[in-house]
């Protein structure tokens, strides 16, 4: 894996998860974190919660579940909306 595979998958999808992108190249969410680091570092991925308070409180979901990167053409974040499952059990929702 690459980071131009990373970024052809992350532009065809818009935005996703890092469970994901880790899934669907088969490797380590760590490793996946690494690369999408150096894309965020060049302004073209932008990194955000499923909610607005995932990893600050309850630590109920995992997070390679909850990180949500989006590919950014001109600095503006992908329109497509994310639908996230968030685990039954947050009070965060």
């Amino acid at each position: 894996m690459i980071l131009a595979n990373i970024r052809d998958y992350l532009k065809q999808r818009g935005q996703c998860t890092l469970s994901d992108i880790a899934l669907h190249f088969d490797t380590d969410a760590d490793a996946v974190r690494g690369m999408l680091d150096v894309w965020i570092r060049k302004g073209k991925v932008k990194k955000s919660s499923a909610t607005d308070s995932c990893g600050t409180s309850c630590q109920s979901c995992d997070p390679a579940a909850t990180e949500v990167y989006s590919w950014c053409e001109n600095n503006t974040p992908s329109e497509n909306k994310l639908n996230v499952s968030i685990p039954s059990n947050c009070d965060h929702k």
